[in-house]
């Protein structure tokens, strides 16, 4: 079982494939949503667990159902300013569970105390649970727009900012070794 990271898929959402939002590289709408799925698919299997970090889709929530159940791994969803609870309530049964953010715990031999704490959230924070003594910090929302601080460990991990692809734990923990916290 491997871990993964993601937010920001924007199914069905037209607008953000122009300039003035996220300016995406699909020329259209049914692109980027197959493109999206394939990337998922392509590095999650089913036994993988997946941390969405919000704004699913801008549909009809029948059609983000049918979407989301082409999506591989063990889902768990942190709720975005666009996941209004219509969808929430036909997508959730899709997700292992739904939050407004979560404090987790990922077993790690390289972390202080073999366990290594993570904050996830929509939106990027400051300072969250732990952050002095090492927490990391994971968000989404910005669509890459915020500068990466190399002193704080945190990271967008939106679909913008790692190739319209989740992001693993591994590569997480990669960045994270470069910051200068």
């Amino acid at each position: 079982m491997n871990i993964f990271f993601t937010s920001d898929l924007h199914l069905s959402h037209k607008n953000i494939l122009l300039p003035t939002y996220s300016n995406r590289p699909y020329s259209t709408i049914e692109e980027h949503d197959q493109a999206l799925i394939e990337n998922w698919n392509s590095v999650v299997g089913p036994d993988d667990v997946v941390y969405y970090l919000g704004d699913l889709a801008l549909c009809h929530p029948n059609h983000a159902v049918e979407m989301v159940s082409r999506l591989r791994g063990k889902k768990r969803w942190i709720r975005g300013n666009h996941d209004h609870d219509d969808l929430v309530k036909r997508c959730a049964p899709l997700f292992e569970w739904v939050k407004e953010m979560a404090d987790i715990a990922i077993p790690d031999i390289d972390a202080p105390r073999g366990v290594q704490r993570i904050v996830l959230n929509h939106y990027a924070m400051r300072v969250w649970n732990r952050s002095h003594y090492g927490a990391w910090h994971l968000y989404g929302h910005s669509h890459g727009n915020l500068p990466d601080d190399p002193k704080m460990l945190s990271i967008d991990v939106g679909v913008e900012c790692h190739n319209y692809t989740p992001i693993s734990y591994a590569q997480v923990k990669e960045i994270m070794s470069r910051k200068e916290w």
